[in-house]
């Protein structure tokens, strides 16, 4: 009659988690789609779940965490304290934007930082077509921050509080 999504993820990969978003929104449109939060549903775990047609989280599922970030890695100083250098042979200026032997310039940074808006913005678009909810009310209520599921209810993340089995009821 329906499909029931337990999630239960902090959350991780921005890629994996659009990948498995795509998956539950096509399921969404054959079977209704109910997602059951376990004790948490962040990021990732969220961003999952926003296509279901019900929401269901405990009391305390830690519910949200709906934003983006990015990290970059400088090992340039530790490695000249290792003794250790690199050359680089590369085809184009930003061949290797992500190197972690060198600090980055001003232009990565700038394009590194548009692609994490731009995830983002794809991530908050999702919750909002998701929860039925305007683009800037899921930003005002996003931009990382966790909620419990009790208070996710309440600013419209979450539909009903109960486990697993008011899921499958």
């Amino acid at each position: 009659k329906a499909i029931v999504l337990r999630v239960n993820s902090p959350g991780g990969s921005a890629l994996a988690s659009e990948v498995i978003w795509r998956e539950a929104s096509l399921a969404q449109k054959v079977k209704p789609l109910i997602v059951s939060f376990g004790d948490v549903a962040a990021s990732g775990g969220y961003y999952i779940a926003c296509a279901a047609d019900e929401i269901v989280a405990e009391a305390n599922t830690i519910t949200g965490s709906i934003g983006v970030f990015g990290l970059m890695f400088n090992a340039e100083e530790l490695m000249t304290t290792l003794g250790m250098n690199t050359h680089t042979v590369k085809s184009n200026t930003y061949a290797d934007i992500m190197n972690p032997t060198r600090k980055m310039t001003v232009d990565e940074r700038a394009i590194i930082q548009t692609g994490v808006e731009e995830v983002y913005d794809t991530f908050i678009s999702h919750v909002a077509e998701g929860r039925k909810m305007e683009k800037s009310a899921v930003d005002a209520i996003a931009q990382g921050r966790v909620w419990t599921g009790l208070d996710a209810k309440e600013i419209g993340l979450v539909d009903t509080i109960g486990g697993l089995n008011t899921s499958l009821s």
